[in-house]
C-alpha cells in the first residue's frame, strides 16, 4: 500500500515538474518576442524623427542671385558667338577662326567712328571682358562650402600654389625616371621665357578674383620660379603660360625725326607717302614761317569747299602753330577730299617735330597721327548697292 502511494506521488511530482519545463520557454520566447517587436518598431520610427533642416531667406536668396548671374553669362556668352558669327560672314571670313583682333578690324571697317574717346566707339567683347568676374555659389542649401579650402579664407589662391606643387613634383619625378634610364631633357623643346614675365600682383588678383598680400605674392612667385627651372618645364608648358604676360615692346613706338636745316638757316622736315584713298601727297613744315600755304604751287584757295579748308587747318589750329610755319604740299590723284585727308596728316605728322611730347600724345589721342584707310565699298552683286538691296515687292 505505501508502495503503490509513493509511486503515484511520483508521478504526480514528474507531471508537475514536465509542465513548469514546458511554460518556462513559453513564457521566454513571449518575453523574447515582444523585446524584439519592440527593437523593430523603434529602429523603424528612429528616422522619422529627425527633422528636415530649413534653409534660411539669406541662404536662399544668396543661391538665387548665384544662379541668376550664371544663367546671365551663359546668355551673353551664347549672343556674343552669334554676333561673332553674323560678323565674319559680313566679313567673308570663317566664323571659327575668327579672332578678337579680326572682330575689332571689322566693327572698326563696317562702323567707323571719329571720336577721340576709344571707350567711347562702338566695340563687341567676350562678356568675361566686359562684365567683371564674380565667384561662384559657394555654398548649397545647407550651407557646406564647396571648395576644400573654404576655410583659408582665399580658396583660390591657395588652390593654385597646390596645383604649382603638384605640376612641380610631377616634373621631379618625371625627372628622376629619365635619369634612371639615362635620357636627358630635349632642348629643341626648351622653355623660352624671353619676352615674358610673370602677371602682376593686380592682374592675378583678377583671375583669381581675390585678392592677396605682398607676401602670398610672393610665395606665387617663387613657386613658379621653381616650376620654370625645371629642364622639363615644357611639359608644363600650358599650365605656365597662363600665368605669363608678353613684355612691352618699347621698339614699337614711333620715333619722331629731327628736323633738317635749309640754306636759310630755318628749320624743315619733310613727310612722304601720304595717303588717303587714291590720293598720294608729299607735305614740308618749315620753322620759323609766316602761316604761308602752298599746294601744288598755290594757295589755299586750291580747295574750294570750305570742309577741305578746314580739314587742312586742323591739325596747325590743334597744336597752336598756326601763323608759326609754313607748308608746302604736293598732292596727286584722288578727289578734294582725299587730297585734304592726305595733306592734312601729312601736316600732323611733320609737326611732331616742333611740339612737345605732351602735345604729341594729344595728337594721337584726337586722331590726327592714324592714317585713315577707308575707301569707298564696292558694290556687290545682287543688291542695288553696297549695302542697300532692291525693293522687295510681293506681287
Amino acid at each position: 500500500m505505501a508502495v503503490r502511494v509513493f509511486g503515484v506521488n511520483l508521478i504526480k511530482t514528474n507531471r508537475n515538474l514536465l509542465q513548469n519545463a514546458c511554460k518556462t520557454p513559453a513564457t521566454t520566447f513571449g518575453h523574447t518576442a515582444v523585446a524584439q517587436l519592440a527593437t523593430e518598431v523603434t529602429v523603424q520610427a528612429s528616422p522619422a524623427a529627425v527633422q528636415k533642416q530649413k534653409v534660411s531667406k539669406a541662404m536662399r536668396a544668396y543661391l538665387k542671385r548665384a544662379n541668376e548671374h550664371d544663367e546671365f553669362m551663359k546668355t551673353q556668352h551664347l549672343e556674343f558667338q552669334i554676333g561673332k558669327r553674323h560678323l565674319a560672314n559680313m566679313m567673308g571670313a570663317d566664323a571659327e577662326t575668327f579672332t578678337q583682333e579680326d572682330i575689332n578690324e571689322a566693327i572698326s571697317y563696317l562702323f567707323p567712328s571719329g571720336l577721340y574717346d576709344p571707350k567711347a566707339r562702338p566695340a563687341m567683347k567676350s562678356p568675361e571682358e566686359v562684365f567683371p568676374a564674380r565667384k561662384a555659389a559657394e555654398f548649397d542649401e545647407t550651407g557646406r562650402p564647396f571648395h576644400s579650402m573654404f576655410y583659408t579664407g582665399k580658396p583660390n589662391f591657395f588652390q593654385l600654389l597646390h596645383d604649382i606643387v603638384e605640376e612641380t613634383r610631377k616634373l621631379a619625378d618625371l625627372e628622376e625616371r629619365m635619369l634612371r634610364r639615362g635620357n636627358k631633357p630635349d632642348e629643341n623643346q626648351k622653355l623660352e621665357m624671353s619676352g615674358f614675365q610673370l602677371l602682376p600682383k593686380d592682374q592675378l588678383e583678377l583671375v583669381l578674383v581675390e585678392s592677396i598680400a605682398d607676401i602670398e605674392y610672393s610665395n606665387f612667385t617663387n613657386s613658379m620660379d621653381r616650376l620654370i627651372a625645371s629642364p622639363y618645364a615644357y611639359k608644363s608648358k600650358a599650365f605656365i603660360e597662363r600665368f605669363l604676360k608678353p613684355l612691352l615692346d618699347q621698339s614699337k613706338q614711333l620715333e619722331v625725326p629731327k628736323p633738317k636745316i635749309d640754306e636759310q638757316g630755318r628749320q624743315f622736315i619733310t613727310t612722304y607717302e601720304c595717303l588717303r584713298k587714291t590720293a598720294r601727297a608729299d607735305v614740308t613744315i618749315r620753322l620759323p614761317g609766316t602761316g604761308k600755304i602752298s599746294i601744288n604751287g598755290k594757295d589755299i584757295s586750291y580747295f574750294e569747299d570750305e570742309n577741305c579748308r578746314e580739314q587742312l587747318l586742323f591739325p596747325l589750329q590743334f597744336s597752336e602753330m598756326l601763323g608759326k610755319v609754313d607748308v608746302e604740299a604736293n598732292v596727286e590723284g584722288g578727289g578734294p577730299s582725299g587730297q585734304a585727308g592726305a595733306i592734312r596728316w601729312g601736316i600732323a605728322m611733320s609737326l611732331r617735330s616742333f611740339v612737345d611730347q605732351e602735345m604729341i600724345e594729344s595728337m594721337r589721342l584726337a586722331g590726327l597721327l592714324t592714317r585713315d584707310y577707308r575707301r569707298r565699298e564696292r558694290k556687290k552683286f545682287g543688291q542695288e548697292g553696297a549695302r542697300r538691296k532692291y525693293t522687295w515687292k510681293k506681287r
